[in-house]
This record gives structure tokens, sequence and C-alpha cells, in this order.
């Protein structure tokens, strides 16, 4: 008997979800940081600590996206940053926490993205991110030693976007993520480990930062991330795992990468991402009629962007950035044809 495939069902009629409820999003955002007793989302920022840094990223990011960046404090962004940067260069994800290269990727994009590097001890930060690479190329994520591939994307984004990729072994480092291709095209977290569409993006983007595209084999790669598409539209991480919106970044965004962002069916995705919106509160969550956040809020605006809604900035497939930051900062990034 043939095996059901793992999936959701997309009602026929959304309603007011058929399209972006972009005001409804900003909103949502806009209240998500108040932590007064008694407010909707006090309890969720309060567990939410240990990766706070990347939190700001996902809510700053999408509110760039939907042209409400302005609604979001300058300055308290900035004196938080300040304060969660460690002594050997590093950021942490909250103040008091250990320094790690996902949390200080994070503030350099949310510098960049308000055009305030100089908020930051780049020599000492650039310092941090290199001290990180091993021998073989390959990334410690802090000082304890677990090495990921998605350190490798999270080290070269910093140096990229801080202009200072000279700090960096590159061809090494991008011959390490090389070695984490696997025979059906895809990534996986080291040499050997199971390919994972979330991994997937790390490498690509890796190896677009390193202007080494051409050592991915793009058919085959393409192949393996257009089966990701399930009959509701929605895209999932590997194979018999269940569509979440994260993944409508993870896979779009790489195909948009290495120029394959035509072989999957954008109009059922474009109605699963759509699905997944909270027409009352507002945020997007991993499946529809789930719990939103900001995670899922983020790359479903953005994956929406690189499907062409044109309601929304234009954003980097790469970086997951506006370009329209990444041109005013003068960062290019080659993308395959």
């Amino acid at each position: 008997m043939a095996k059901a495939v793992n999936d959701v069902t997309i009602p026929e009629d959304l309603g007011l979800r058929e399209n972006l409820l972009l005001d409804k999003h900003a909103d949502y955002l806009a209240t998500y940081g108040n932590t007064e007793e008694g407010s909707e989302h006090a309890y969720e920022y309060c567990v939410t600590e240990y990766l706070r840094m990347s939190g700001v990223y996902w809510g700053l990011t999408c509110m760039s996206l939907l042209g409400k960046l302005d609604r979001m404090n300058r300055d308290e962004v900035l004196t938080f940053i300040r304060k969660c940067q460690c002594a050997n260069g590093g950021i942490s994800a909250s103040p008091g926490h250990d320094p790690h290269l996902l949390y200080t990727l994070s503030a350099v994009q949310i510098c960049v993205l308000y055009d305030a590097v100089t908020e930051l001890d780049v020599d000492a930060m650039v310092q941090y991110v290199a001290s990180l690479q091993r021998g073989d190329g390959s990334f410690s994520g802090d000082e304890w030693g677990e090495v990921d591939s998605r350190f490798s994307f999270c080290a070269l984004a910093c140096v990229t976007l801080l202009h200072r990729q000279d700090a960096l072994d590159v061809r090494s480092a991008a011959d390490f993520v090389v070695r984490c291709m696997n025979f059906d095209g895809g990534f996986g977290v080291v040499p050997g480990s199971e390919s994972h569409s979330g991994q997937v993006f790390c490498c690509v983007g890796a190896l677009a930062l390193a202007n080494q595209l051409d050592c991915i084999d793009i058919d085959t790669l393409g192949w393996w991330l257009c089966e990701r598409q399930l009959p509701s539209g929605g895209l999932n991480g590997r194979p018999e795992k269940l569509p979440d919106v994260c993944y409508s970044w993870w896979v779009l965004s790489s195909l948009a990468v290495i120029g394959r962002l035509h072989w999957i069916d954008k109009a059922k995705l474009r109605r699963y991402i759509l699905a997944c919106q909270d027409d009352e509160t507002g945020g997007f969550a991993d499946r529809p009629g789930h719990m939103v956040d900001p995670f899922h809020t983020l790359f479903g605006v953005a994956s929406l962007s690189l499907l062409g809604d044109t309601t929304v900035e234009k954003v980097n497939p790469v970086l997951c950035m506006p370009q329209s930051t990444l041109d005013r900062a003068s960062i290019f990034i080659p993308l395959a044809s």
C-alpha cells in the first residue's frame, strides 16, 4: 500500500488571507517587544532571551521589508547591541550571555540595516570571527568548538558585510563547504551528514559569498530543492517532513541563488504562505492555524518578496536583507545565471 504524503490541507477560501496583511504584520512586530507586565507578548519575550539578538534581526528586517522600519526605536536597538559586544569582540544573544557567531552576524546585519556599523568595535569583531576558523577551513560557532556549515556562512557573511574578507582564509572556507556536499546535490551540517534545506541555504550562501558557486552541481541541487514542494504548495526541509513557512525561504532563496527559481510552482507556494497568516493578530506561523512568531513572519514576507510581491521591498536571497540596504552599503554578491 502506498504511503500517504506528509502534508497539510489549504482551505479553498482564505478570506482576508488571500492578500498580504501588511499593516497587521507591522502592528504585530511593533508590539512584540513590549515587556510590560500583562502585555500580550511579555512571556514569549522573556523566555527567548537566549536568542534575542537574532529575534531583533528577524523583526527589524521584516519591518524594513514592509517599509515600516521607522516604527522601531533605533537608539534603543543600538544601545542593546553595544551591551552585547563582549571583550573578545564577539556578540552575545543578550547582555551577560556568551558570544557566538550566530548572534554576531545578526548584530552586524542590524547595524548595516541602520547604517550604524561604527557602533561596533569592528576590528575586535573581525578578529573574533577569524579566531574561530579551524585548520580544515571550517568554523566553530564559539569557543566551545562545535563545527557546523551554518557557521561557515555566518563567518563569511560577517566579514563581507564589514568589507573585511581579507581577514579569513576564504578559499579554505569554501573547500570545507564543498566537502559537505552530498550525492543528491544537497549539503549537510558536516561532511557525510544528511542533506537539509537549512544547510543548503547556508552552504549555497557561503559559496556565493566566496564567489565559488561554480563548485555546485546546480541542476542536481535544483532538482533536490524543487522536490521539497508538496501538493499543498508548501516546501519541506527534507523528504517525508511537513511543509513549513521558514523552508519557503531556505529552499526558495537557494533556488534564486542558483538561478532555478522557475522550477517550482510559485502560485501554489504563494497561496500556502498567505494561508499561514493570522488575520486577527498579524504574523505568520509555520503552518495554517498554528501560533505566529517573528521568525516565521520574516521568512514568510521575505519569501513573498522572492516570489515577486511588489508591496514589499526586494530582498537579497543570500543575506536575507533588503537589497536596497546592500546597494547602499556597496555590497555586491554574484549569483548563478
